[in-house]
């Protein structure tokens, strides 16, 4: 079976080779949607050749997954690895996706038993949380359409383990016209008519490496909740105010720290939960700002 490897991009000459390194040599094709980078991203991504094709979408929207879902549609390959630009595929999960790509239902059915039980426990309540956002719609398939694949994130040079971030495995191997993202959040599950399962070897995501990167990113996701909180035009009084400037960084922070046992990621545990309990109380602030 072939593979694609699908890519929506913005401004990541800085990051674009983490995902083109690993991918080059073996994906039948790189489709990469630009979002009208002003850096040098279409240039590097020229200088791979004629496997990449690229695709300029022009803007590059709040959800990016409209971008994401224009480079599914221009795949050709019977799979399709969709990746982000700083995601890195190791020799082990290359080996693992050109394996399980080449297998019949049965096979990946009996893939799907041997896989260590100790990792089918940690996977099985990853894939309850995500599966419940798709509401049992894969339960009436029985042929395999997707995949999940686990991520170790990079936080200031150190691949977490806790804090809820792993194993942090989106759906990312899929068959082509069996899966697509529906637009409408940002967070959102990409939607798979077909069964899902699992495969053991981790995309190496290099997201934050540096502090400054992860504020960049973390603003990101504040203006999002900024831009939903006003649009579902969130009424503003002590109710809301407590939510969102106590209660949800409060839970967000000690559900990171303890229940996730991000504290056992030492002092990067313990400023990424930090962080992430910040941008309630942040994105509530600017909705405040833009209203007054």
């Amino acid at each position: 079976m072939s593979v694609s490897v699908a890519l929506a991009v913005y401004n990541e000459e800085k990051n674009l080779h983490y995902s083109l390194n690993s991918v080059i040599d073996w994906a039948d094709e790189v489709v990469i949607v630009d979002g009208g980078s002003t850096d040098n991203t279409v240039k590097l991504a020229e200088s791979y050749g004629k496997k990449v094709k690229i695709i300029k979408a022009g803007s590059n929207p709040a959800n990016f997954h409209i971008n994401k879902q224009l480079a599914l549609d221009n795949c050709s390959s019977s799979w399709i690895l969709q990746l982000d630009a700083d995601e890195e595929v190791s020799k082990e999960l290359k080996n693992e996706i050109l394996k399980i790509t080449k297998m019949n239902n049965k096979q990946i059915e009996q893939y799907q038993k041997s896989i260590p039980d100790k990792l089918k426990k940690l996977f099985k309540r990853h894939e309850t949380l995500i599966l419940s956002q798709m509401k049992g719609k894969t339960s009436k398939y029985e042929t395999y359409a997707g995949f999940f694949i686990p991520r170790l994130n990079n936080f200031l040079g150190k691949f977490m383990k806790y804090g809820g971030l792993y194993p942090d495995a989106p759906i990312r191997l899929i068959l082509k016209g069996k899966a697509y993202f529906p637009c409408k959040d940002v967070h959102e599950v990409i939607e798979v008519k077909g069964k899902i399962g699992w495969l053991i070897n981790p995309i190496l995501h290099y997201d934050s490496p540096t502090f400054s990167r992860y504020i960049a990113r973390n603003n990101r996701y504040v203006h999002f909740l900024a831009n939903q909180l006003n649009e579902s035009n969130t009424s503003i009084n002590l109710v809301t105010a407590v939510k969102y400037l106590l209660f949800l960084p409060i839970q967000t922070f000690l559900s990171l720290l303890i229940r996730h046992k991000g504290i056992l990621d030492g002092w990067r545990g313990v400023l990424f939960a930090f962080f992430s309990a910040l941008r309630f109380a942040r994105a509530y602030l600017l909705y405040l700002r833009r209203k007054f």
